[in-house]
């Protein structure tokens, strides 16, 4: 079957839906992320503890995404998107009745096993649905929808928990799921250039061992790890230090501070597009640069530069994940899902390493340790996306 090109009622359709169920799946997972600072006052826990209703579910989703890749292989893409977004959904609104720290962790990290059906096969998705010419726009605008979700997760958790409480904030985000899972029932295009295959595990890991045998694939995964992990290292602890003097934030105004998503959500097609008629190379570390800079302005004292340097980083984030992960998809010639997934465990893997490991830095050294583990990250992945350049052709 033909490819789906820009411009037409089919393109149109599928990022409609997609910009929906990427908007949803971040608006799900990250809505914890403002609400630490309140589970570690409600429940008497340090920030690193608080960090764990993030670093359970991005744990638990980087591993089910492995299986869930397969599972979309034989059961289709579709089907396995909707039913993942369906019992997201419903898992937040359990989470928002939960009796105490270790039942919301519980559910927590069922929903990461629940979200794990829709990043890995809206990859694949795309990758086999749209013409080539279209890959990098279509990823760039579901990205965007993913980080507008991001941002209005988090910042209407945060303005419901300062009027309502964090249940209340939870609940209201568990509805806002169910909506999206309708758009994408609705509205998305079944697959017509998608074979099913019969589930032979010995295949699929084989699938596996095969990309992880290519050195720009390595690479590629490398990146992702270091991408998100210290994009949500930072993301973790500003409310903290946000909350605390000489600023003295309440709860909704560091829900705020994530409007900068809106840097990210605005550049991340551009960017896209940008790499395609640039290159790839050239344009991914030019994004790792844009993260350091915009780390380092968050050292400074004044609120206005703090925030400044969040939205720079911000779209070097935005940026560098766009380019990584359309490329990947056009990489990788066979089990697209396969390579999809891998990317993404590295992705949300290097999530919950890292953004664990910055809330013992928060805690140890303030603002100053938090800064340090993430050069450390972003100087590495600037390394590997600099020798990208002579080992990993544009396909």
């Amino acid at each position: 079957m033909s490819a789906t090109l820009t411009g037409t009622p089919a393109f149109r359709r599928t990022v409609l839906a997609l910009f929906a169920a990427g908007f949803a799946t971040f608006a799900l997972l990250y809505s914890v992320q403002p609400l630490m600072p309140i589970f570690a006052a409600t429940f008497g826990i340090s920030a690193a503890r608080a960090s764990l209703s993030l670093s359970v579910s991005t744990a638990t989703l980087a591993l089910s995404m492995l299986v869930a890749s397969s599972l979309s292989e034989v059961w289709g893409r579709k089907p396995l998107m909707m039913g993942s977004l369906l019992a997201s959904a419903l898992l937040t609104l359990a989470a928002a009745l939960a009796p105490g720290w270790t039942a919301l962790l519980a559910l927590r990290a069922a929903e990461g096993v629940s979200l794990s059906g829709l990043p890995a096969v809206t990859m694949a998705y795309v990758s086999e649905e749209m013409d080539k010419r279209a890959v990098g726009l279509a990823m760039g605008l579901y990205i965007s929808g993913s980080g507008l979700g991001g941002m209005a997760g988090r910042l209407a958790s945060g303005v419901i928990a300062e009027a309502a409480g964090w249940r209340a904030a939870l609940a209201a985000l568990g509805l806002l799921g169910l909506a999206a899972f309708l758009v994408l029932w609705a509205v998305l295009p079944p697959s017509r250039n998608f074979t099913p295959r019969p589930l032979r595990p010995r295949a699929l890991l084989g699938a596996f061992a095969v990309h992880l045998a290519e050195p720009g694939l390595r690479k590629l995964f490398a990146l992702g790890f270091v991408l998100l992990g210290s994009f949500v290292t930072i993301y973790n602890y500003v409310g903290f230090r946000l909350l605390a003097p000489p600023y003295g934030f309440n709860q909704a105004q560091v829900g705020l501070i994530f409007t900068v998503y809106l840097v990210g959500v605005a550049s991340a097609a551009w960017i896209g597009d940008l790499a395609g008629r640039l290159g790839r190379r050239r344009v991914l570390w030019t994004m790792l640069v844009c993260m350091l800079s915009g780390l380092f302005l968050t050292l400074a004292s004044p609120v206005s530069v703090i925030v400044l340097g969040m939205a720079v980083l911000t779209l070097g984030f935005f940026g560098g994940h766009s380019i990584a992960s359309s490329w990947v998809g056009a990489r990788a010639r066979q089990a697209r899902g396969q390579a999809a997934a891998l990317y993404l465990f590295f992705y949300y893997l290097g999530s919950s390493v890292l953004g664990t490991l910055g809330g013992w830095l928060w805690d140890a050294a303030g603002w100053p340790g938090v800064v340090g583990l993430t050069t450390l990250s972003l100087g590495t992945g600037l390394a590997i996306a600099l020798r990208l350049t002579g080992t990993l052709p544009l396909p």
